[in-house]
C-alpha cells in the first residue's frame, strides 16, 4: 500500500460520513413532522456502510489464510434504509393533522441518538481530515530528504 492511497481510503472515509451526516440532518428536521396515518409518516434513515478490501498484493502465495490475506482499501455506501422500528402515536384530537381516532403518528427519530450519532460522524470525518494532513505532510518531507 501506497501513501499516496492513503488519500483515497481517508476521502472514501469522508464521502461516508458526509452521508451519514446528511441522513441524520435529515432525520432531525423531520423529527416533529406529523401524520395521520402510519404509512405517511416519515420514518428514520440509517446508512449502511460497507468495507472495501483489496486482495493481498502478489496474487495467492500459497499461503492457508490466502482468503484473509486482504487489507481494507475504504469504506462504501451501499444505501440507506428506513428504521422499521414503531411509531409514536399520539392522541391529539384537536390537532389538523388527527385521523378519524383523534391519533396523529409522529416519526421514530430519537433527536438525542441523533445528535450522539453527529458526534461521532463529525468526529470520524475531522479524522480523516487529520490523516489526509499526516499524510500530506509526510510526502512534502520526503520530498525535503535529498536537500
Amino acid at each position: 500500500m501506497s501513501l499516496s492511497s492513503v488519500f483515497n481510503i481517508a476521502g472514501m472515509g469522508m464521502s461516508a460520513q458526509s452521508t451519514r451526516l446528511n441522513t441524520i440532518a435529515s432525520n432531525i428536521a423531520n423529527a416533529e413532522t406529523v401524520s395521520s396515518s402510519i404509512d405517511q409518516t416519515y420514518r428514520a434513515r440509517h446508512p449502511v456502510f460497507a468495507t472495501v478490501f483489496q486482495n493481498a498484493q502478489n496474487g495467492d502465495r500459497g499461503s492457508l489464510f490466502a482468503d484473509q490475506d486482504s487489507a481494507g482499501v475504504g469504506v462504501q455506501v451501499l444505501g440507506v434504509v428506513e428504521d422499521q422500528s414503531t411509531l409514536m402515536p399520539r392522541y391529539e384530537p384537536n390537532h389538523p393533522s388527527a385521523d378519524d381516532n383523534g391519533y396523529v403518528y409522529y416519526p421514530n427519530v430519537n433527536v438525542v441518538e441523533e445528535m450522539a450519532d453527529m458526534i461521532s460522524a463529525s468526529r470520524a470525518f475531522q479524522t480523516n481530515t487529520e490523516m489526509m494532513n499526516t499524510a500530506k505532510q509526510m510526502m512534502q518531507r520526503v520530498l525535503t530528504l535529498g536537500q
